[in-house]
């Protein structure tokens, strides 16, 4: 019989709070708390992970924009790593670059607790969807 995984929210797990969002700019500031599990032998959150911290910021920026009434379907993600990215609090950015009916260009950055340090950037090619009814 297979073990049984805990159920909980990404965000969660993530320890995803956001902070701020400016509709004028449609940037979405947010606060994550890196768990120790995170972290590989390097000392630094592992690869796919950060690309998840990032995944949060700049989807939320589009969700923030549609005031709830879409979420983003990711075509391509390219990010880039700038440094090791530790444990603990960082700070994350995300916008809305440009958004039409068929495709949605998202920014997102993460950076260090006092928000001074680039650690790791991303784009997203995105499509537009629907947010589903909640059940």
């Amino acid at each position: 019989m297979p073990a049984t995984m805990p159920q909980c929210s990404y965000s969660e797990l993530m320890g995803s709070e956001v902070l701020a969002f400016d509709p004028a700019t449609e940037t979405i500031t947010m606060r994550f708390v890196v768990p120790d599990c995170f972290v590989t032998g390097r000392g630094g959150v592992q690869g796919g992970l950060v690309a998840g911290f990032l995944d949060e910021v700049m989807g939320r920026a589009h969700v923030e924009a549609t005031s709830g009434a879409e979420a983003p379907l990711n075509l391509e993600i390219a990010m880039t790593l700038l440094k090791l990215i530790p444990p603990g609090p960082i700070m994350g950015k995300g916008r809305v670059i440009r958004r039409g009916k068929r495709a949605i260009f998202l920014e997102g950055e993460l950076f260090d607790e006092a928000g001074a340090t680039l650690m790791a950037r991303a784009t997203s090619t995105a499509i537009p969807t629907p947010v589903p009814p909640q059940i």
